[in-house]
């Protein structure tokens, strides 16, 4: 007999092919299934923000895989497992992450006037900076910001409505609006927030149906006084691809970057990700965590969890050599999901307004032709040795058809430096971010 977990589990599965690998991390793996009962699923979350990001941003769709797997549609309830009344049984995580707000975020000279930025924009009621564009490379703690203004901004102002989404994520919901002729509902939600909050706004570019949209919903929001704030990793005049309208409206806003953290802010921030894991670290072993990781804070809260897993479960006494060890095993293992042909061919899709299916297939028209030869290509330069036989058995074509359209893609749009390179450098370049 299938336990609610068991049927949990399948659900994830489902959920997991919608969303990206970041977004999944984020906010289904905390998740903890609770019980299912007259059609009413009742999951633990782990705190009120992440209660309110499921409830408007993965609502929907959970509900949809719960229909896919069980064959009904359930409502779901979601307790929260950081409150003081815990109901159903439900246990606060004794190891549970520390909150992404103003108080755990560590200020340094790299990021020091972004994090002025976002607490001005948090604290105060009236609109002084808009948009608010943050960037920066690959975990120096942009998502942290963002999602410390939303804590902040629900605790001053709770009656506002606040919606903090993955650009991808704002990408796919536009194309099921779209299949599903629900695009009255998708405007009316977008555009009757106070406070619209977008993660990786650079993979908004050479998508020229959600560019269009999204600039609707900006300038929605912007002419009635709403704010909104943008996260890249890269500043808009490095978004080769992205519409001129969007970068002028977002150049006209804060441009706030956040450079590597130096070697003091990085102490800083291994000592403070010790205490919330109840771990001492010497000094010695902090500064030289601090020397080694330069670049990635994600890595350097990484390297901490694992040396709390080797204290707690194997009684390991810390020194460099284990820490060296725990270092190199991060620093070279891939956090980030695998570059795919499917990847590849889903972002292409996306960008061209095709389907997958339709650069599989052997249609010949000149919009299918050219995604199908620019998936090609990208997936050449992005996969590591692939070869011509392999990629073109991933699309049903002989090689010699491979070799055929990377080389249109080369002389039509690479050696020409049309829109279509843009878009491509911008594809390449969002993939690349992800495994910085």
């Amino acid at each position: 007999m299938y336990t609610f977990k068991d049927i949990w589990n399948s659900v994830c599965e489902h959920c997991r092919k919608q969303v990206s690998d970041v977004a999944y991390r984020m906010w289904f793996e905390p998740i903890r299934p609770i019980e299912l009962k007259n059609n009413e699923a009742v999951l633990a979350v782990q705190s009120d923000m992440h209660r309110n990001v499921i409830e408007q941003t993965y609502a929907a769709g959970i509900s949809d895989a719960f229909e896919a797997v069980i064959g009904f549609r359930v409502n779901l309830k979601l307790i929260c497992e950081d409150s003081d009344q815990p109901a159903g049984g439900v246990v606060a995580a004794e190891t549970a992450e520390y909150s992404y707000t103003f108080d755990t975020y560590i200020v340094g000279a790299s990021n020091r006037f972004a994090h002025a930025a976002s607490l001005a924009v948090a604290e105060n009621k009236s609109i002084i900076y808009n948009p608010l564009f943050i960037y920066g490379n690959s975990g120096v703690g942009k998502t942290h910001l963002m999602f410390a203004i939303y804590n902040r901004v629900k605790e001053k102002y709770p009656n506002k409505k606040l919606l903090y989404m993955r650009t991808e994520e704002f990408t796919n919901e536009l194309i099921r609006s779209l299949n599903e002729g629900r695009m009255v509902e998708f405007r009316e939600r977008f555009r009757t927030v106070d406070m619209l909050m977008l993660d990786d706004i650079q993979f908004i570019a050479g998508k020229e149906s959600t560019q269009e949209e999204f600039f609707n919903t900006f300038n929605t929001l912007y002419l009635a006084g709403k704010q909104i704030v943008v996260t890249s990793d890269r500043p808009p005049k490095d978004i080769k691809s992205l519409d001129d309208r969007i970068r002028s409206r977002f150049d006209s806003g804060l441009l706030a970057d956040i450079a590597p953290p130096e070697f003091e802010t990085r102490v800083g921030i291994i000592k403070r990700k010790a205490q919330m894991l109840n771990i001492n670290l010497d000094d010695d072993i902090v500064y030289f965590i601090a020397d080694q990781v330069k670049q990635n804070i994600r890595q350097l809260e990484g390297v901490v969890k694992k040396l709390q897993a080797m204290i707690i479960f194997d009684g390991v006494r810390i020194n460099n050599s284990n820490v060296q060890n725990v270092i190199n095993n991060i620093r070279y293992s891939s956090e980030r999901e695998p570059i795919t042909v499917e990847r590849v061919v889903n972002e292409v899709a996306h960008t061209f307004s095709l389907t997958p299916d339709d650069i599989y297939s052997n249609k010949q028209s000149a919009s299918i032709s050219k995604g199908r030869q620019i998936a090609m290509y990208i997936c050449r330069e992005l996969i590591p040795g692939i070869s011509l036989e392999e990629l073109g058995n991933s699309f049903g074509k002989k090689h010699t058809t491979v070799i055929y359209s990377i080389n249109q893609v080369k002389e039509k749009y690479i050696d020409r430096g049309t829109r279509e390179k843009e878009i491509i450098q911008d594809i390449i370049k969002n993939f690349d971010s992800e495994n910085m």
